[in-house]
Protein backbone atom coordinates (compact mmCIF):
# COMPACT_ATOMS: atom_id res chain seq x y z
CA UNK A 1 0.00 0.00 0.00
CA UNK A 2 2.85 2.42 0.91
CA UNK A 3 4.60 1.67 -2.38
CA UNK A 4 1.39 2.51 -4.25
CA UNK A 5 1.10 5.95 -2.66
CA UNK A 6 4.81 6.64 -3.26
CA UNK A 7 4.28 5.88 -6.93
CA UNK A 8 1.21 8.14 -6.97
CA UNK A 9 3.24 10.98 -5.40
CA UNK A 10 5.97 10.59 -8.01
CA UNK A 11 3.41 10.67 -10.81
CA UNK A 12 1.84 13.83 -9.35
CA UNK A 13 5.27 15.51 -9.17
CA UNK A 14 5.90 14.59 -12.78
CA UNK A 15 2.51 15.99 -13.77
CA UNK A 16 3.21 19.27 -11.93
CA UNK A 17 6.59 19.49 -13.64
CA UNK A 18 4.72 19.66 -16.94
CA UNK A 19 1.96 22.00 -15.73
CA UNK A 20 3.67 24.67 -13.57
CA UNK A 21 6.59 25.85 -15.77
CA UNK A 22 4.31 26.83 -18.67
CA UNK A 23 2.07 28.76 -16.23
CA UNK A 24 5.01 30.72 -14.79
CA UNK A 25 6.50 31.23 -18.22
CA UNK A 26 3.28 32.59 -19.67
CA UNK A 27 2.88 34.93 -16.70
CA UNK A 28 6.42 36.20 -17.11
CA UNK A 29 5.96 36.69 -20.84
CA UNK A 30 2.72 38.58 -20.25
CA UNK A 31 4.35 40.75 -17.58
CA UNK A 32 7.33 41.55 -19.81
CA UNK A 33 5.11 42.41 -22.73
CA UNK A 34 2.96 44.72 -20.56
CA UNK A 35 6.01 46.49 -19.12
CA UNK A 36 7.48 47.07 -22.56
CA UNK A 37 4.23 48.53 -23.85
CA UNK A 38 3.92 50.83 -20.81
CA UNK A 39 7.53 52.00 -21.18
CA UNK A 40 7.10 52.74 -24.85
CA UNK A 41 3.91 54.72 -24.13
CA UNK A 42 5.67 56.81 -21.43
CA UNK A 43 8.60 57.55 -23.70
CA UNK A 44 6.21 58.68 -26.45
CA UNK A 45 4.43 61.06 -24.02
CA UNK A 46 7.65 62.62 -22.77
CA UNK A 47 8.94 62.91 -26.33
CA UNK A 48 5.83 64.88 -27.25
CA UNK A 49 6.35 67.15 -24.24
CA UNK A 50 9.96 67.83 -25.27
CA UNK A 51 8.81 68.63 -28.80
CA UNK A 52 6.26 71.12 -27.48
CA UNK A 53 8.90 72.66 -25.20
CA UNK A 54 11.30 73.10 -28.13
CA UNK A 55 8.52 74.67 -30.19
CA UNK A 56 7.81 77.17 -27.37
CA UNK A 57 11.53 78.07 -27.28
CA UNK A 58 11.62 78.69 -31.03
CA UNK A 59 8.49 80.79 -30.93
CA UNK A 60 9.88 82.92 -28.12
CA UNK A 61 7.23 81.86 -25.63
CA UNK A 62 9.89 80.78 -23.11
CA UNK A 63 13.54 81.68 -22.64
CA UNK A 64 16.65 79.58 -22.61
CA UNK A 65 16.74 79.32 -18.83
CA UNK A 66 13.09 78.22 -18.57
CA UNK A 67 13.63 75.75 -21.41
CA UNK A 68 16.57 74.15 -19.60
CA UNK A 69 14.62 73.80 -16.35
CA UNK A 70 11.55 72.29 -18.00
CA UNK A 71 13.67 69.92 -20.08
CA UNK A 72 15.51 68.70 -16.99
CA UNK A 73 12.19 68.13 -15.23
CA UNK A 74 10.78 66.11 -18.15
CA UNK A 75 13.91 63.95 -18.34
CA UNK A 76 13.81 63.37 -14.55
CA UNK A 77 10.19 62.22 -14.66
CA UNK A 78 10.97 59.97 -17.62
CA UNK A 79 13.79 58.28 -15.72
CA UNK A 80 11.57 57.79 -12.65
CA UNK A 81 8.68 56.29 -14.65
CA UNK A 82 10.91 53.85 -16.52
CA UNK A 83 12.51 52.79 -13.24
CA UNK A 84 9.10 52.19 -11.62
CA UNK A 85 7.96 50.11 -14.60
CA UNK A 86 10.93 47.81 -14.13
CA UNK A 87 10.59 47.43 -10.33
CA UNK A 88 7.22 48.33 -8.74
CA UNK A 89 5.13 46.87 -11.59
CA UNK A 90 7.02 43.61 -11.52
CA UNK A 91 5.96 42.55 -8.03
CA UNK A 92 2.20 42.16 -8.61
CA UNK A 93 2.69 40.09 -11.76
CA UNK A 94 5.17 37.84 -10.02
CA UNK A 95 2.87 37.44 -7.04
CA UNK A 96 -0.07 36.58 -9.30
CA UNK A 97 1.98 34.01 -11.23
CA UNK A 98 3.22 32.38 -8.06
CA UNK A 99 -0.32 32.36 -6.64
CA UNK A 100 -1.60 30.55 -9.68
CA UNK A 101 1.22 28.05 -9.43
CA UNK A 102 0.48 27.41 -5.76
CA UNK A 103 -3.21 26.88 -6.48
CA UNK A 104 -2.43 24.36 -9.22
CA UNK A 105 0.22 22.69 -7.11
CA UNK A 106 -2.23 22.00 -4.28
CA UNK A 107 -5.44 21.46 -6.27
CA UNK A 108 -4.16 18.89 -8.78
CA UNK A 109 -3.00 16.33 -6.16
CA UNK A 110 -6.10 16.99 -4.02
CA UNK A 111 -8.51 16.46 -6.93
CA UNK A 112 -6.62 13.34 -8.07
CA UNK A 113 -6.77 11.75 -4.62
CA UNK A 114 -10.47 12.57 -4.12
CA UNK A 115 -11.28 11.22 -7.59
CA UNK A 116 -9.44 7.96 -6.94
CA UNK A 117 -11.02 7.41 -3.53
CA UNK A 118 -14.50 7.84 -5.04
CA UNK A 119 -14.03 6.00 -8.33
CA UNK A 120 -11.15 3.59 -7.73
CA UNK A 121 -10.94 0.44 -5.64
CA UNK A 122 -8.32 0.95 -2.90
CA UNK A 123 -9.15 -2.38 -1.29
CA UNK A 124 -7.93 -4.23 -4.34
CA UNK A 125 -4.39 -2.98 -3.68
CA UNK A 126 -4.07 -5.01 -0.49
CA UNK A 127 -6.62 -7.69 -1.38
CA UNK A 128 -6.31 -8.49 -5.09
CA UNK A 129 -9.01 -10.69 -6.55
CA UNK A 130 -8.09 -14.33 -6.92
CA UNK A 131 -9.07 -15.72 -10.30
CA UNK A 132 -9.99 -19.36 -10.08
CA UNK A 133 -11.12 -21.76 -12.72
CA UNK A 134 -14.83 -22.55 -12.60
CA UNK A 135 -15.82 -26.06 -11.51
CA UNK A 136 -16.56 -28.63 -14.17
CA UNK A 137 -20.24 -28.77 -13.31
CA UNK A 138 -20.60 -25.01 -13.82
CA UNK A 139 -18.83 -25.18 -17.17
CA UNK A 140 -21.18 -27.88 -18.36
CA UNK A 141 -24.28 -25.93 -17.29
CA UNK A 142 -24.59 -23.64 -20.33
CA UNK A 143 -24.44 -26.63 -22.72
CA UNK A 144 -27.22 -28.37 -20.83
CA UNK A 145 -29.33 -25.25 -20.79
CA UNK A 146 -28.72 -24.81 -24.50
CA UNK A 147 -30.16 -28.25 -25.24
CA UNK A 148 -33.12 -27.49 -22.99
CA UNK A 149 -33.67 -24.23 -24.81
CA UNK A 150 -33.67 -26.04 -28.16
CA UNK A 151 -36.28 -28.50 -26.97
CA UNK A 152 -38.33 -25.67 -25.47
CA UNK A 153 -38.23 -23.77 -28.78
CA UNK A 154 -39.35 -26.86 -30.68
CA UNK A 155 -42.26 -27.32 -28.31
CA UNK A 156 -43.23 -23.68 -28.70
CA UNK A 157 -43.23 -24.12 -32.47
CA UNK A 158 -45.42 -27.20 -32.16
CA UNK A 159 -47.95 -25.31 -30.03
CA UNK A 160 -47.86 -22.37 -32.41
CA UNK A 161 -48.71 -24.67 -35.33
CA UNK A 162 -51.76 -25.96 -33.48
CA UNK A 163 -53.28 -22.51 -33.85
CA UNK A 164 -51.86 -22.02 -37.36
CA UNK A 165 -51.99 -25.44 -39.05
CA UNK A 166 -51.60 -24.06 -42.58
CA UNK A 167 -48.02 -22.89 -42.04
CA UNK A 168 -46.15 -25.21 -44.42
CA UNK A 169 -42.76 -23.71 -43.63
CA UNK A 170 -43.42 -24.10 -39.90
CA UNK A 171 -44.30 -27.79 -40.29
CA UNK A 172 -41.17 -28.38 -42.38
CA UNK A 173 -39.02 -26.72 -39.73
CA UNK A 174 -40.70 -28.71 -36.97
CA UNK A 175 -40.25 -32.01 -38.86
CA UNK A 176 -36.54 -31.40 -39.46
CA UNK A 177 -36.06 -30.31 -35.84
CA UNK A 178 -37.65 -33.55 -34.62
CA UNK A 179 -35.41 -35.54 -36.99
CA UNK A 180 -32.28 -33.82 -35.67
CA UNK A 181 -33.45 -34.72 -32.14
CA UNK A 182 -34.03 -38.33 -33.36
CA UNK A 183 -37.72 -38.10 -32.53
CA UNK A 184 -38.65 -39.83 -35.77
CA UNK A 185 -42.26 -40.63 -34.95
CA UNK A 186 -42.97 -36.96 -34.25
CA UNK A 187 -40.93 -36.03 -37.34
CA UNK A 188 -43.01 -38.33 -39.55
CA UNK A 189 -46.22 -36.72 -38.29
CA UNK A 190 -44.87 -33.23 -39.00
CA UNK A 191 -43.69 -34.30 -42.49
CA UNK A 192 -47.16 -35.60 -43.20
CA UNK A 193 -48.56 -32.10 -42.50
CA UNK A 194 -45.80 -30.46 -44.56
CA UNK A 195 -46.31 -32.70 -47.62
CA UNK A 196 -50.05 -32.15 -47.49
CA UNK A 197 -49.44 -28.41 -47.74
CA UNK A 198 -46.51 -28.72 -50.20
CA UNK A 199 -47.24 -31.80 -52.33
CA UNK A 200 -44.84 -30.90 -55.15
CA UNK A 201 -41.67 -30.92 -53.02
CA UNK A 202 -39.80 -34.19 -53.75
CA UNK A 203 -37.21 -33.50 -51.04
CA UNK A 204 -39.95 -33.33 -48.39
CA UNK A 205 -41.44 -36.66 -49.55
CA UNK A 206 -37.98 -38.24 -49.38
CA UNK A 207 -37.35 -36.90 -45.89
CA UNK A 208 -40.81 -38.09 -44.90
CA UNK A 209 -39.91 -41.56 -46.17
CA UNK A 210 -36.62 -41.60 -44.23
CA UNK A 211 -38.26 -40.48 -40.95
CA UNK A 212 -40.99 -43.09 -41.38
CA UNK A 213 -38.39 -45.81 -42.01
CA UNK A 214 -36.40 -44.83 -38.92
CA UNK A 215 -39.57 -44.88 -36.84
CA UNK A 216 -40.46 -48.33 -38.28
CA UNK A 217 -37.33 -50.19 -37.24
CA UNK A 218 -35.08 -48.74 -39.97
CA UNK A 219 -36.89 -50.59 -42.73
CA UNK A 220 -37.68 -48.96 -46.07
CA UNK A 221 -40.29 -51.54 -46.99
CA UNK A 222 -43.98 -50.80 -46.83
CA UNK A 223 -45.07 -47.19 -46.32
CA UNK A 224 -41.54 -45.72 -46.65
CA UNK A 225 -41.29 -47.26 -50.15
CA UNK A 226 -44.66 -45.78 -51.05
CA UNK A 227 -43.41 -42.36 -50.02
CA UNK A 228 -40.21 -42.86 -52.03
CA UNK A 229 -42.22 -43.73 -55.14
CA UNK A 230 -44.35 -40.63 -54.58
CA UNK A 231 -41.20 -38.51 -54.45
CA UNK A 232 -39.97 -40.05 -57.72
CA UNK A 233 -43.33 -39.31 -59.33
CA UNK A 234 -42.90 -35.64 -58.39
CA UNK A 235 -39.24 -35.59 -59.54
CA UNK A 236 -37.83 -38.74 -61.17
CA UNK A 237 -34.26 -37.43 -60.83
CA UNK A 238 -34.42 -36.33 -57.22
CA UNK A 239 -31.13 -37.43 -55.65
CA UNK A 240 -32.55 -38.11 -52.20
CA UNK A 241 -35.36 -40.24 -53.57
CA UNK A 242 -33.01 -42.18 -55.89
CA UNK A 243 -30.60 -42.90 -53.06
CA UNK A 244 -33.40 -44.17 -50.81
CA UNK A 245 -34.86 -46.19 -53.68
CA UNK A 246 -31.47 -47.84 -54.18
CA UNK A 247 -31.27 -48.63 -50.46
CA UNK A 248 -34.79 -50.08 -50.52
CA UNK A 249 -33.89 -52.26 -53.50
CA UNK A 250 -30.67 -53.37 -51.79
CA UNK A 251 -32.69 -54.24 -48.67
CA UNK A 252 -35.04 -56.28 -50.84
CA UNK A 253 -31.95 -57.99 -52.36
CA UNK A 254 -32.74 -56.56 -55.80
CA UNK A 255 -29.09 -55.63 -56.35
CA UNK A 256 -29.30 -54.83 -60.06
CA UNK A 257 -32.10 -52.36 -59.40
CA UNK A 258 -30.11 -50.88 -56.51
CA UNK A 259 -27.10 -50.40 -58.82
CA UNK A 260 -29.33 -48.69 -61.37
CA UNK A 261 -30.70 -46.22 -58.84
CA UNK A 262 -27.28 -45.49 -57.33
CA UNK A 263 -25.60 -44.99 -60.70
CA UNK A 264 -28.20 -42.34 -61.48
CA UNK A 265 -27.26 -40.62 -58.20
CA UNK A 266 -23.54 -40.93 -58.98
CA UNK A 267 -24.04 -38.89 -62.15
CA UNK A 268 -25.25 -35.98 -60.02
CA UNK A 269 -22.30 -35.80 -57.58
CA UNK A 270 -18.51 -35.63 -58.05
CA UNK A 271 -17.06 -39.14 -58.03
CA UNK A 272 -14.20 -38.10 -55.72
CA UNK A 273 -16.51 -36.49 -53.14
CA UNK A 274 -17.42 -38.23 -49.90
CA UNK A 275 -20.94 -38.90 -51.18
CA UNK A 276 -19.58 -40.15 -54.50
CA UNK A 277 -17.11 -42.50 -52.80
CA UNK A 278 -19.81 -43.85 -50.50
CA UNK A 279 -22.19 -44.51 -53.38
CA UNK A 280 -19.42 -46.10 -55.43
CA UNK A 281 -18.72 -48.43 -52.52
CA UNK A 282 -22.39 -49.39 -52.29
CA UNK A 283 -22.51 -49.98 -56.06
CA UNK A 284 -19.46 -52.25 -55.92
CA UNK A 285 -20.98 -54.16 -53.00
CA UNK A 286 -24.27 -54.55 -54.86
CA UNK A 287 -22.47 -55.75 -58.00
CA UNK A 288 -20.52 -58.28 -55.98
CA UNK A 289 -23.67 -59.61 -54.38
CA UNK A 290 -25.47 -59.64 -57.74
CA UNK A 291 -22.64 -61.72 -59.29
CA UNK A 292 -22.66 -64.20 -56.50
CA UNK A 293 -26.33 -65.04 -57.00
Amino acid sequence: MILFWVICALLIVIALAFVLPPVLQRSQETKTKTDDERRQANIAVYRDQLSELEADLRNGIIGEEQFAQDRDEIERRLLEDTAQTGSKKTAPATVNARGTAYVLGFSIPFIAIIFYLNVGEPNLIENPAVVSSPPTATAAGPMERSQEQIEANVEKLAKKLESNPNDAQGWTMLARSYSSMEKFSEAAGAYAKATDLTPRDADLWSEYAFATAMASGRSLQGKPMELINHALQVDPENAKALQLAGSAAFEAKDYKKAVDYWQRVLKKVPADSEVGKAITGRINEAKTLAGSK
